[in-house]
Formats: C-alpha cells, sequence, structure tokens
C-alpha cells in the first residue's frame, strides 16, 4: 500500500537518505520543524516501514573485495519448489549481496562480491552451481562504477 507523504516527509527521506548520520537537530533545522515533531515524523516513517533502516557504506576495495559480479542464475524448472530451495541456498552465501527474481532470460540475478578473481571462481564453482536446483549461468564482471546511488527519486 502506498503511503501517503507530505513535502515535509519527502524532505525528511532525501535528508535521511543524503546522511543517516544527521542529527535530529540538524534535521529539524532543514526542515524547518522543532526537534520534537520532527522526530515524531521520522519515527512515524520507521513504524510505516518506509525507512526500513540505516546502514554504513563500506568501500569493498579497502576492505578487500577486489571482485563485483553480476550472475544471472537461470533454474532447472520455474516451479514454487525449485523457487524456494534456491532462495533457501543462497541466502546461506555471504558472498551474494543482492537477490532478485527477475523476468526474462533468466530466473534471477544476484551481486555477489569477493576478494579476487580465484575466490570468485572458487565461490562460483563450489557453491553457487552446486545448488541441484541451478540450470545455467552466466557471469557479467563489473569493470567500473560510474553511479551507485543509494538515494531513490521520490515522485
Amino acid at each position: 500500500m502506498k503511503a501517503k507523504l507530505d513535502a515535509i516527509d519527502k524532505k525528511i527521506l532525501e535528508l535521511l537518505q543524503a546522511n543517516s548520520n544527521i542529527t535530529n537537530a540538524q534535521l529539524a533545522q532543514e526542515i524547518g520543524l522543532s526537534p520534537a515533531p520532527t522526530l515524531e515524523r521520522v519515527k512515524k516513517l520507521e513504524t510505516q516501514g518506509i525507512i526500513k533502516s540505516y546502514h554504513a557504506v563500506v568501500d569493498m576495495a579497502s576492505v578487500g573485495l577486489g571482485v563485483c559480479t553480476f550472475v544471472t542464475v537461470s533454474l532447472k524448472g520455474h516451479n514454487k519448489e525449485n523457487i524456494e530451495k534456491f532462495i533457501k541456498a543462497i541466502s546461506r552465501i555471504p558472498e551474494v549481496v543482492e537477490c532478485h527474481h527477475v523476468t526474462g532470460q533468466a530466473d534471477f540475478i544476484l551481486k555477489m562480491v569477493a576478494p579476487d578473481i580465484p575466490a570468485y571462481q572458487n565461490l562460483m564453482l563450489e557453491k553457487v552451481s552446486n545448488i541441484e536446483v541451478v540450470d545455467n549461468m552466466q557471469s557479467i564482471v563489473i569493470l567500473s562504477t560510474f553511479k551507485d546511488s543509494r538515494v531513490l527519486p521520490l515522485p
């Protein structure tokens, strides 16, 4: 269900997406309200599930993750049982940082990270391709990233 957001709610969401560490006092000043009603609005957005969580964005290279890929995966059969088996298995692989059920030639697209190509190859051979319902995989290695925005454009 789509939530009804007024201009102040949208401004709060824009500011928190840009900097989730902003203090309530700074947020209040930016939106032109006092701190108490600002905090109430933020809590309401959290309670409604509009704000799902707050995260630190970690630089991959700085923590030794030099390879990032997208992998399309087709299952042996596109049925509920196989989908559930795949999701359960893929959820246990920490290097899979995103998993999306998609339309098109593949059933899923994964975003995966690894320290280097040998580690990535091992991940694919030992973990992903060993999931019993996986039929076909295609890897797309990310060479460089020019836009990686976590900020949603609010209508």
